[in-house]
């Protein structure tokens, strides 16, 4: 019990430090010592087991951060590296802006606005996969498809709404979370993908389509004054507009992004090529052809290897952002599980009568009120799924069920956090309250939780 009341305090310290804008990372890995520190002071338990111990106890808590850093950053950093670079490497030449421009022409000819509105949420839901900037992909949406939503006649906080949770399912491939979470449960992500997220995350999506349909037009037929500037052509700044542009391109640059999942489907679907496509290969090989192709287009080898440096920049980035999250959060689990708090947690689960379900739908909860505080829904997850296996063993039931509803559920809660960094970008950019925008957002996300946990317990438990 004593561990469970360390840890309960040094979350809410966490909490409060996170509250008033520190880093994530050194939060959590502070956090994390003080958890091991105050283990070994109480002999509550050990630090590393007999086969990696230095010897001291001490020097243990070091030495098992100095194991994470090798184990994450050899391999899933490694995939959380390209694909960030890649993605960077996409926004530079072009390619994202061309693939988003694409998408949404269709829309524009379609007459009623809510409909207009719902495939918006759907379209947008699914471009998510490949930009992997929530408020980067945001603030894209307002310069693009935000004027067309308020020319229709809907409502800026309806169109708003529904960009700022186009990226709320966190579904596919390229996503860190997802990464972490299918090595977690001893997969590669584009069976974990295939097989768990694309069934619980269809459902989902549609139904956040459906409720912002059925939301949006109730509360802008409710509040007619909130429609007030629906001529206007856009509520973007001019140098927001102008971080948004992109240089001209071909319209077959809108496949470029798509060319890592596509060869990695296309080889794991057709086994008889005999040849073993992972996301890794199919990045670099993205990569070089994308590069090929910007140098025969411009005939001009330094403005080739000048862009390429994006691809660079974009991997320190991942590697000074993500992947050091992950080890910050690896290192505060494992300060929870040092004290004993998850097995006295889980014990007192199982004595309540809760059972694996249970813990299931208390982990969720932990989740979702850890991203409405933060605003983080990386930084909730990376913190907290590193516990899912162990709980998952201890309480009987499949990895699986915990970690596919958190890693959803941690994307679905920051569009209901007003200082989460998609909602702030994306009132500031109509010139709306983060907290009215939260607000509109709610209903349809609360629905596509409930969905999403749904689905969940009926195809996998």
């Amino acid at each position: 019990m004593l561990g469970l009341i360390i840890a309960a305090i040094v979350v809410v310290w966490v909490a409060r430090f996170v509250l008033k804008k520190y880093p994530a990372q050194p939060v959590l890995f502070t956090a994390g010592i003080v958890m091991m520190i105050l283990t070994l002071v109480f002999g509550l338990g050990e630090i590393l087991p007999a086969k990696q111990t230095t010897g001291s106890p001490w020097l243990d808590i070091i030495q098992s951060i100095s194991l994470a850093f090798s184990s994450r950053a050899a391999k899933l950093g490694m995939i959380i590296m390209l694909i960030g670079g890649f993605s960077k490497y996409m926004d530079c030449i072009g390619a994202s802006t061309a693939l988003v421009r694409l998408a949404i022409k269709p829309l524009q000819k379609l007459g009623h606005p809510y409909i207009v509105l719902a495939l918006t949420s759907i379209l947008g839901n699914f471009l998510a996969m490949f930009i992997s900037s929530a408020s980067g992909f945001g603030l894209l949406l307002m310069v693009t498809m935000y004027p067309v939503l308020v020319r229709l006649g809907v409502s800026r906080i309806a169109a708003c709404a529904v960009i700022a949770t186009t990226s709320a399912p966190g579904w596919g491939p390229a996503g860190a979370d997802n990464i972490f979470a299918a090595e977690l449960i001893g997969m590669e992500i584009v069976p974990y993908f295939m097989q768990y997220q694309v069934p619980v995350g269809l459902c989902t999506v549609l139904t956040l389509a459906l409720a912002h349909f059925f939301v949006q037009r109730y509360l802008d037929a409710k509040n007619p004054d909130e429609m007030a500037g629906k001529d206007v052509a856009a509520a973007v700044t001019a140098e927001q507009a102008k971080a948004q542009e992109a240089p001209e391109v071909p319209g077959f640059y809108a496949l470029l992004p798509t060319l890592p999942l596509l060869l990695v489907l296309f080889f794991g679907l057709n086994e008889g090529t005999g040849i073993n496509m992972d996301i890794n290969l199919a990045t670099l090989i993205s990569i070089f052809l994308t590069m090929l192709i910007e140098f025969l287009r411009h005939r001009d080898g330094l403005k080739a290897c000048k862009d390429i440096s994006a691809f660079w920049n974009g991997m320190g980035l991942q590697m000074a952002t993500v992947v050091t999250l992950v080890v910050a959060a690896e290192t505060f689990s494992k300060g929870l599980i040092s004290l004993g708090a998850i097995d006295t947690l889980i014990q007192g689960a199982q004595n309540a009568g809760l059972g694996g379900i249970g813990m299931m739908f208390v982990f969720v909860a932990i989740i979702i009120a850890a991203t409405l505080i933060t605003g983080s829904g990386n930084a909730t997850f990376f913190a907290f799924v590193p516990l899912a296996p162990k709980v998952a063993a201890l309480s009987g039931i499949a990895p699986v069920l915990l970690v596919l509803p958190m890693n959803f559920v941690s994307n679905l809660a920051r569009s209901l956090s007003p200082i989460a960094a998609v909602m702030i970008v994306v009132a500031g950019a109509a010139g709306l309250s983060p907290m009215d925008l939260a607000k509109r957002t709610f209903l349809p996300v609360a629905a596509a939780t409930i969905v999403n946990i749904a689905i969940t317990l009926i195809l996998f438990f």
